[in-house]
């Protein structure tokens, strides 16, 4: 039996809040490990693919759907287990197993290495994400809650970034498969500090609920979890929300590298140096203004609010996606890069938080997993591969220049994701309007 059981619940409670902002430091810093991990492939695609002798559809299927056929299958039955013992526990051995996974990818000498490499850090990452949204759903009230996913969601930008910049320069000196092992060996350690530092929070402590035990979780299959989304019409616009947005988003963030080094005659190194850092910190400042604006809104309008600050972010950004892909001056390019990264990444906290918050209490684990299945296996795994095959599938007629009309057709679908954003919030707007 843990220790702290012995402890009273205000004793626990109060030991949880005063650590609460130290335990998100390290979620974050662990999600910052996860993203550095599964997106260093990007920078790193043309480097495997000249050494390994890849085509576009198998590195599309590396970046994404090998990946995420794993990631999301095995993270509700995680998510599952993370709603009836010790969340905690669950995110330090996830994050040592992909961590390790992501060292033996530099070791793969061909493409089944390497899929076979995918897979483990897959595996490993399906551990973390909705065990580490249910804690800070529990340490967070709901009017600080979008801030708190905010900061948690740097992990993403500054992980995804940092990773290509790391990737980058390792990969320029030492080659792509040393890169692989730098960035993989030091998640090991970090591991043990999870152990040791992470808070376990009770169960519905930032929302005044009363203690839970777990024989009060109820125990539900993946059509039961499904159901309960969809009966819910708000989570479920917010999941068909993200989801799309995701699509379009890895398929940036996995072939942009790339097409930056066809197209827009970048080197890898470049890359590294001149977009991947200073985007990083673009998207980390848009994810934190947007936490802002958001519980700021949800204080003087109501959750609901949150998913109209997120349309109108996503509105803004959307032509400058697009020119990203017509403009042929590189700095005009890149320009809009930039300027469309300001806006983008300011749904990721906000999404979470209002998923969290519609979510029964001793479900959030669990809506959190079926929200990663759905980005994971649509997002992750159709928006890099989907790149891919029609990229290859428009070489004949546009030759180098078909990866430029992959991105352009999959980020077309960005209206239909701002579509389901406006469609929750006046859902919830419903919902939260007080009956006569």
């Amino acid at each position: 039996m843990d220790a702290s059981t012995t402890w009273s619940h205000d004793e626990r409670d109060a030991r949880a809040i005063r650590r609460r902002g130290w335990t998100l430091a390290l979620l974050t810093i662990a999600y910052f490990f996860s993203f550095m991990d599964r997106q260093i492939l990007a920078i790193l695609l043309e480097a495997i693919k000249a050494d390994l002798k890849l085509s576009d559809t198998q590195l599309g299927l590396l970046s994404g759907l090998v990946f995420a056929l794993f990631y999301a299958t095995l993270g509700l039955p995680i998510a599952r287990l993370a709603d009836r013992s010790s969340r905690s526990n669950i995110i330090a051995i996830s994050l040592a197993f992909w961590s390790g996974m992501t060292a033996l990818c530099g070791l793969a000498q061909n493409f089944t290495h390497l899929m076979l490499a995918r897979i483990g850090v897959g595996i490993g990452e399906a551990g973390f994400g909705p065990p580490s949204q249910s804690i800070i759903a529990d340490l967070y009230p709901p009017e600080k809650r979008a801030s708190a996913m905010a900061i948690y969601s740097l992990g993403v930008l500054l992980g995804g970034g940092l990773g290509m910049v790391i990737g980058g320069f390792v990969a320029h000196s030492y080659g792509w498969r040393v890169a692989m092992m730098v960035v993989g060996l030091p998640g090991i350690a970090l591991a043990v500090i999870m152990k040791l530092f992470v808070v376990e929070p009770r169960r519905g402590l930032a929302d005044g609920k009363a203690p839970a035990g777990p024989a009060d979780a109820p125990t539900i299959g993946l059509w039961k979890g499904i159901a309960s989304i969809w009966h819910n019409r708000a989570a479920f616009h917010l999941v068909a929300a993200i989801t799309i947005t995701s699509l379009v988003g890895y398929a940036v963030t996995g072939w942009g590298p790339s097409y930056m080094q066809r197209s827009l005659g970048m080197s890898m190194l470049d890359v590294s140096k001149y977009v991947a850092l200073p985007a990083a910190f673009v998207a980390g400042f848009s994810a934190m203004i947007g936490g802002w604006l958001c519980d700021r809104a949800a204080k003087n309008k109501g959750i609901y609010a949150q998913s109209y600050v997120v349309v109108v972010m996503k509105i803004l950004a959307f032509p400058f996606a697009l020119a990203f892909y017509f403009v042929d001056h590189l700095w005009l390019a890149l320009s809009s890069y930039f300027v469309a990264a300001i806006f983008a990444g300011a749904y990721i906290g906000p999404t979470y938080a209002m998923i969290q918050h519609l979510a029964p209490l001793r479900l959030r684990a669990t809506w959190a997993a079926l929200t990663l299945l759905a980005t994971s296996l649509l997002g992750l795994g159709l928006g890099p591969f989907a790149v891919g095959q029609i990229s290859d599938a428009l070489k004949p007629m546009y030759g180098a220049e078909s990866l430029r009309w992959a991105m352009f057709s999959v980020a077309m679908l960005t209206p239909w994701g701002i579509f389901h954003y406006w469609r929750a919030g006046v859902l919830m707007k419903r919902q939260e309007a007080p009956t006569a």
